[in-house]
Parts: C-alpha cells; structure tokens; sequence
C-alpha cells in the first residue's frame, strides 16, 4: 500500500489544534491511517504553509437557489425578502441547472465534503447524483392551512421519493408557515432522521406567536397562503413548536438571530426529556445580508449548545465557502473565539449534525474526511485574505 503524507504550520484533527511537528498519513484515497511525530513519518513528507483540516460540513444550504446570486438587494429585512424569493425564483430550467452545477464546484473546491440541503423542488437531483460531495437532502414543506395539511403534505411526500437514493427527511420550513396538523404530519415521519427548521430569524416570528399580528401577515397576502387558522400560543415561536418535534433524533435550529436565553434553557429541557440532540446552525453572512444583525453567538457558546454552520443560498449570500463563514464570526465577534473552537462547528459538530461522522469531520484512523488547507492566515487567525482549498 502507497501512502500520502502531509505536514503543515498547525493539523486540526476534528477536535484539537496541533503543531508543526505533526505529519498527517493517508492512503491514496484519503482514508486516515495514523498521526505521527515528523521525526518518523520517513520520506516523501508534503510540506504545506497553514492549517490542514477535515473537510467542511455546510449544515444548511439552498442550492436550487443558486440562479438567484445577487437578483435581492441585502438588508431588505426577512418578510421583503421571502417575498422576493418567491416572486423571483422561477427561471428557465437551464439556467438554475448551470447555476447549481456552478455552486456545487465552488462547495467542493472550497472544501466542503458534505452538506445539509434544502429543497422545494427536485431540481438538485441531477447535480447530486455527479457530486463527490454527500448530501443530506431536506425536503422543506410550507402548508398553514389546517384544511390542506394532508394534501400539502402529499405534494412534498412525493418529491422526498425521488430523493430516496440519498439521505433525506421531510422538514418545516419555519414556524410561520407550518400549521399544527402539519407539524403533527412531519413528525409522524420523523423518527430517527435529522431534520432542520428555519428559526427566530427576525423579531416577527416571536410577535406573531405571542400576539398574533406582524409583518408575516402582509407575506401571507402576497403569496396567497390561509392564515386563518393561525392561532398564536402567547410564548416564543421556538417554545411553542419544539414540543411538535419530538420523534426526531436531530433536529437542526437555523439561524437563531433572535433566540433568547430562556429559548436555549427551554430547548436543553426539550432535547433531554425527548432524548434528541438540538444542534444550533449559524449562517452568519447570511443573517447579515437579511436583516443586518449577527446572531448571538457567545449565547450559544456560553451555554453549551451545539454549534454547526451553513451558508443559506446564493439568495442571500455573497460565497458559499464555509471559511467566509468562520471568518465572518471570528471577526465580528467582540470576544475571542479561537480557530480551533470554530473550526470544530465546522468539521465534526457539522458531521455529528447530519450524522455523518463515521466517515466525515475528524482525523481518525480509517475515517475519510477529506483534507482542507486554509492558508494565508494572520498568526493562527482567520484574516482578510485566508482562503481554503481542497487537498484531497
């Protein structure tokens, strides 16, 4: 057997930061064998400059929307910008097919090995079945009408059965475009899957579940979706729903721009009378891009949650490389978040996420993570011109 052996300024292994005297050995495929001290690696050592680390895991994508760079103006706020979403997204086939094929290039070369995907639509399948990357596809229903529920929930039903070559499960969108009957619906099908939902990304949602009034009101006008049955429960959106979700095993919050502490203490109890595990997915970029506002990420850090990262879509993003989305938290934040803690959210936190880490997300022997060197950093931090490439 041949072996490929690399050495680098700094190796994250998935869960610890190491130092130049490490030499990471892989076979030709990329399936880790062992890390050695560089004084018996032996020969035909591959020096680098940087950190080499696992692939990365985008926990949260669009990629049927990737046809969209750049058609929405940033800051429009969430409810303009939904409708615009809806208003804007129907192309010509060909022309989304070549914009995801475009974007699936950029994940892989960037470095991303696996991603959690969100479709509406099986437009993506073409362009996932020829990735080298995995996917975990989220089939994303949107039904408030409790009359309808069962009828919408067939329509989305349908789609998650040309996906069943791939992981898939069937997910909310979000709170405000769910009913009760549909969530009861999607969580009758959860069990044992990951599932995502957007969540509090912007101060509507919690005002139309503790008052019932806001903003939503005026998308639900323009897209033509019955409200009427919309009743709001008094509590926070997060509070209200979570307790619908209690059959899967993982259950992805997205965004969180405006979670509470009281919401994360609410979801650790949720999480252990339901034994789940509740991961919290920054979108950094993509949260500024909407609304202007980061989400409060030394909250989660401060009170245990399980971090992972996505990039949302070309809709409401500038990149799709998760490292802009770790740079991005590393330089907005006013408190120190070292390179190792973050890049753990986005290597095997993500991996754990999607369930995938048998594989994916660390350097263990026998794993095949991939291998990302990120280059050009400011001392061992994530500056201006960092930027990642793909290894092997």
């Amino acid at each position: 057997m041949s072996f490929k052996k690399f050495q680098a300024d700094y190796l994250f292994t998935g869960t610890e930061m190491l130092y130049r005297n490490k030499v990471l050995i892989t076979d030709e495929k990329g399936i880790i064998q062992e890390i050695v001290d560089a004084k018996d690696a032996g020969d035909n050592v591959q020096k680098l400059n940087g950190i080499l680390s696992p692939g990365f895991i985008n926990c949260h994508c669009h990629l049927e929307l990737s046809h969209m760079k750049g058609i929405i103006p940033n800051r429009t706020g969430l409810v303009p910008f939904l409708m615009q979403v809806v208003q804007l997204r129907n192309f010509p086939q060909e022309i989304i097919y070549d914009a995801m094929r475009s974007a699936e290039q950029e994940l892989y070369n960037s470095g991303t090995v696996a991603v959690g995907d969100i479709s509406n639509t099986t437009d993506s399948i073409a362009v996932k079945q020829k990735s080298s990357m995995q996917w975990y596809n989220f089939i994303e229903v949107l039904g408030l009408a409790e009359d309808k529920a069962a009828e919408r929930f067939a329509h989305y039903k349908s789609i998650y059965d040309h996906f069943a070559f791939m992981p898939a499960a069937i997910v909310p969108h979000a709170p405000y475009t769910i009913s009760r009957k549909m969530f009861g619906l999607i969580n009758e099908a959860s069990g044992g899957a990951v599932i995502s939902v957007h969540n509090q990304e912007c101060l509507a949602e919690d005002e139309l579940y503790k008052k019932g009034t806001g903003d939503f009101f005026k998308l639900y006008d323009s897209i033509g979706m019955d409200a009427s049955s919309f009743n709001a429960s008094g509590k926070s959106s997060l509070q209200t729903y979570l307790p619908l979700l209690d059959k899967a095993d993982h259950v992805l919050l997205i965004h969180n721009t405006y979670t509470t502490k009281e919401d994360i203490v609410f979801s650790h109890q949720q999480s252990t009378a339901n034994s789940q595990q509740i991961f919290w997915c920054l979108c950094a970029n993509a949260n500024l891009y909407i609304e202007g506002k980061m989400p409060p990420v030394n909250l989660f850090r401060e009170n245990n949650c399980s971090i992972v990262l996505g990039t949302d879509s070309y809709s409401s993003n500038w990149t799709l490389n998760i490292l802009d989305e770790m740079k991005r938290i590393q330089q907005e934040s006013t408190f120190t978040i070292s390179t190792g803690e973050i890049l753990q959210w986005a290597t095997l936190n993500g991996a754990r996420a999607l369930k995938m880490d048998e594989q994916l997300g660390s350097f263990e022997k026998g794993k095949q993570p991939g291998i990302v060197l990120i280059e050009n950093l400011a001392n061992q931090w994530l500056g201006l011109h960092t930027s990642s490439k793909r290894i092997l």
